[in-house]
């Protein structure tokens, strides 16, 4: 059964919780989504980010940033000012209204989270972030030493696997 695979119900209750995130949010009249927010806090929090870095700390692709941080300057809850010293660049920072947006939003995530941790305590929830850590840093990818030259499959270029000794 799907359901006794972990990864399966970490994700069922990561969209569950979006979900119901995002009904709050629209509940209480708010015109911004988990994505646009998300974006919008972290530019808030680090205004010298590329749009690479904010896709990475965000968990979207480039291009959904992108239109993302587009739509967010079009509605002047971001800006963005050219770099002196690099003109492909921009720095965007949060505008008065983004930051209105921000403190309006504030209370509903709050009582989101509360909602969705209730009944689960303290040591419990450390558990639980201890736990995905973990299974995070299982996931990184092995560093290659350098003493160490990957063998590729010449027509491929796919890494070939070499019995431990040989």
């Amino acid at each position: 059964m799907l359901n006794e695979i972990l990864f399966y119900s970490l994700d069922r209750a990561i969209r569950q919780y979006r979900k119901f995130a995002q009904a709050n949010i629209d509940r209480a009249g708010i015109d911004i989504t988990v994505d646009q927010w998300l974006v919008l806090r972290v530019i808030d929090e680090h205004d010298d980010l590329t749009q690479a870095d904010i896709a990475d700390r965000v968990f979207k692709d480039q291009a959904s940033v992108a239109r993302i941080i587009a739509l967010l300057l079009k509605r002047g809850l971001i800006g963005a000012e050219p770099l002196p010293n690099d003109g492909r660049r921009t720095q965007l920072r949060v505008t008065a209204a983004g930051h209105d947006t921000l403190v309006a939003v504030q209370p509903v995530v709050l009582s989101n989270r509360a909602t969705a941790l209730d009944g689960l305590n303290e040591a419990t929830l450390d558990q639980v972030r201890r736990s995905l850590e973990r299974i995070y840093t299982n996931c990184l990818p092995s560093p290659v030493t350098p003493t160490e030259t990957p063998i590729t499959d010449a027509a491929t270029q796919n890494p070939v696997p070499v019995a431990k000794g040989s």
